[in-house]
C-alpha cells in the first residue's frame, strides 16, 4: 500500500524516518506597508496576529498570522507563544523591510513574467458570500466566482498585488470535475 493517495513521478515511497515530525509551517510574503497588509489580513480575510517579531540590527519586522476562530491552546508567555507561533502549521508570514513603502518598492507576486509564486488559498463555508462581502470591501478581484471556465473558484488580490484563492472545500471537486483528464 502506498502513503500517497494519487500517482505521480517523482514520488519517493519510503518515508524517511528523519522527517518524522516535520511540520509545513509558513509561506512568507513581503509586503510595502504592515498598516495596510495588517488591517486587509485581520479585517478582511479574518485572520489572528500570533506573534511580531522585530529585528532593529536587520531592520526588518515579521508578523505571524492564522485563519481559525480558536486560539485558547496560545500562550501569553512570550517566548513560549514564539515557539508556538515556529510549530503550528499554515502560518502566514509577512515580512516588513524598514523604510519599504508602497511608494517606494513593489513586489512580483509570481504571476507575470517570470512566473514563479502563484497565490495563497482560502476555504471559506459559502464563497458567493465571501465575494460578495469582498466587493463591498471594494477588494480587487483578478477572477470573480463565476468568470472564465473554472467556475466556483475566485482570485482577489491583497494591499501588494498577491493572489488570494478563494473557494468553497465542498464544491472544488464540482468545479473541477468538467476540466480533469477523463
Amino acid at each position: 500500500m502506498s502513503r500517497h493517495f494519487d500517482k505521480a513521478e517523482g514520488l519517493y515511497e519510503e518515508k524517511d524516518a528523519a522527517t518524522q515530525g516535520f511540520v509545513f509551517n509558513q509561506t512568507m510574503l513581503r509586503i510595502a506597508d504592515p498598516k495596510r497588509s495588517l488591517d486587509f489580513y485581520t479585517r478582511v480575510m479574518g485572520m489572528t496576529l500570533i506573534k511580531r517579531l522585530d529585528f532593529e540590527e536587520m531592520k526588518f519586522s515579521l508578523y505571524f498570522l492564522a485563519a481559525g476562530d480558536d486560539f485558547s491552546d496560545i500562550s501569553d508567555d512570550t517566548d513560549e507563544r514564539t515557539q508556538q507561533t515556529f510549530g503550528r502549521p499554515a502560518m502566514l508570514e509577512l515580512t516588513h523591510n524598514w523604510g519599504d513603502t508602497p511608494e517606494t518598492v513593489s513586489y512580483h507576486n509570481g504571476n507575470t513574467e517570470p512566473k514563479g509564486f502563484g497565490h495563497i488559498g482560502f476555504h471559506v463555508p459559502d464563497a458567493e458570500s465571501a465575494c460578495a462581502r469582498f466587493e463591498s470591501l471594494d477588494v480587487p478581484f483578478q477572477k470573480g466566482l463565476n468568470d472564465g471556465s473554472m467556475k466556483g473558484i475566485a482570485f482577489i488580490k491583497d494591499p501588494d498585488g498577491y493572489w488570494i484563492e478563494i473557494f468553497d472545500a465542498s464544491k472544488v471537486a464540482e468545479s473541477c470535475a468538467p476540466h480533469l483528464k477523463k
